[in-house]
């Protein structure tokens, strides 16, 4: 068995993989792409490959928003979500380089207000901390703080405290925007300028990413942008741009194949393109070495196909045949996408939807299947009909009893909070209730009775992460409500964490 240890594939040393490296047939990835796109029922998507210092191929797929003919370009604007993380890690390597940060330089001598679940904790955290998820926080924790709220960059950052911890510090991993979002902190206050007009003026300027921004509010300016559609509940249909402009760090960047191919071309080409040097190798290389455990080969892998799977600074590293890999994934609401890059091949591929459907990988693994001289194997209709039996295998929520309450419904009527979100209305509305929570004027739903203090909780609009819920009303020994739980079924937010006390 031929294998890359670990040290020589993040030096970019050569590794001898099992297949040579071959120039592939572009038509045929061109038809392969269409053909995922159709099958996945993905309205529109993007690609871009580069190879050897080159762009090799750009093209969009498919059309901006369903029902309408306006067709993706090579130019049309995703959001690229999370793949946002490695610009903030980025942007530190530069500040970095300029010995104006050290990566063990510790948060809370350059942002005193932060603080989390243990004062230890919060003072040892230091900023590779913020970059690698192993914060203590388990995955996607806080992350309701910033959908939808106004509360400000810092104010997010200032009730993180009140987060409860999922492992030790630095004992196992949990994703966390919330620590990407205090890193971006960290570079406003080092650098004098917000995150995103740092990340305008020493990375999208200088490599040429013209059309990329930070914010949804820039999008008409720019005009060419792909419009979100969600498939949470059942048939791909539109939804709104929703506004991440808060989490930007995190999350937050908006961009196209094109520009995007540039990135990859800094990346590959080790922090320098055309002459422009961004940051330095010696940088590129502590982003890309394992900080952070993620776990083995996932299951069903061949034996010499991936051995490990870790986390970077902003990057997720491992191997694939030997062959150092780096990349990352992102979802937005509506909209999917994903990097990756094989450095030793000088490989990217760079893959953005406007659906959130996983589309990406079978696309990237076949493209790096076709340079690497590998069999042709059809990943899209494997991983589809994975899909939809999955889908198929979802639980619904209870359909409502109709049932009749213990109590009288003005009972449960009132206000509930804490200080990690903020406060949350019950009324009587109707022959049931209707929760607001305050922080998010969008998180509205109809709660209807269920079994005993139980209600069925029905939200008024539609949301790419979520639908449906539960929530619970607990009473005291005397029979008064005291609190009220929230029990909402998803993958990314954690309705669970909110402690919401009767006032």
């Amino acid at each position: 068995m031929r294998f890359c240890v670990l040290t020589l594939a993040v030096l970019g040393l050569a590794c001898g993989a099992a297949a040579q490296p071959v120039a592939p047939d572009l038509q045929k990835l061109d038809a392969y792409i269409e053909k995922a796109r159709a099958e996945w029922e993905v309205p529109g998507l993007t690609v871009a490959i580069v190879k050897d210092g080159k762009v090799v191929f750009a093209k969009g797929y498919g059309v901006k928003e369903q029902g309408r003919p306006d067709p993706v370009d090579a130019d049309t604007l995703f959001a690229i979500a999370s793949n946002t993380k490695a610009f903030t890690s980025a942007s530190l390597a530069i500040l970095s380089d300029e010995k104006k940060v050290q990566w063990d330089d510790r948060v809370s001598d350059i942002l005193p207000y932060f603080e989390l679940y243990d004062p230890w904790v919060s003072h040892e955290m230091r900023i590779d901390d913020l970059l690698c998820h192993r914060s203590g926080l388990k995955t996607f924790s806080g992350d309701l703080l910033w959908y939808g709220t106004p509360y400000t960059r810092e104010e997010i950052i200032r009730r993180a405290r009140y987060l409860k911890p999922a492992y030790p510090f630095r004992a196992g991993y949990g994703y966390s925007n919330l620590m990407f979002l205090a890193a971006g902190e960290v570079i406003a206050t080092v650098s004098g300028q917000s995150w995103d007009d740092f990340v305008r003026a020493r990375i999208f300027t200088p490599l040429g990413m013209k059309r990329t921004i930070t914010t949804v509010r820039e999008l008409n300016a720019k005009g060419n942008y792909a419009t979100p559609h969600t498939s949470f509940e059942g048939p791909v249909e539109r939804i709104d741009w929703v506004n991440w402009d808060t989490m930007a760090p995190a999350g937050g960047v908006i961009s196209s194949a094109n520009d995007m191919a540039r990135w990859l071309l800094l990346q590959l080409g080790g922090g320098e393109l055309e002459g422009a040097r961004i940051f330095s190798a010696a940088a590129q290389r502590t982003m890309w070495r394992p900080h952070n455990v993620m776990g083995g080969p996932k299951p069903g892998a061949k034996e010499n196909d991936t051995h490990f799977r870790t986390y970077g600074l902003g990057w997720s590293v491992s191997d694939f045949q030997g062959h150092f890999t780096a990349g990352h994934g992102g979802a937005y609401d509506g909209m999917f996408s994903q990097v990756w890059l094989m450095p030793e091949e000088r490989l990217g591929v760079v893959v953005l939807t406007n659906c959130d459907r996983g589309v990406m990988g079978p696309i990237v693994n076949r493209i790096r299947d076709a340079y690497l001289g590998l069999p042709e194997k059809d990943y899209s209709t494997l991983d589809w009909e994975t899909y939809k039996l999955r889908k198929a295998a979802k639980k619904d929520e209870p359909a409502p009893r109709n049932a009749r309450p213990p109590m009288a419904l003005d009972s449960y009527a009132g206000t509930f909070g804490g200080p990690l979100y903020g406060d949350a209305t019950v009324a009587v509305n109707g022959n049931g209730l209707v929760l607001r929570l305050l922080p998010n004027p969008n998180l509205v739903a109809d709660l209807t009775p269920l079994d005993a203090d139980t209600f069925t909780l029905t939200w008024r609009k539609k949301f790419a992460f979520f639908a449906g819920g539960r929530a619970q009303f607990i009473p005291d020994a005397k029979g008064r409500i005291v609190e009220l739980r929230l029990d909402v079924p998803n993958n990314d937010f954690w309705f669970d964490e909110l402690e919401l006390k009767k006032k």
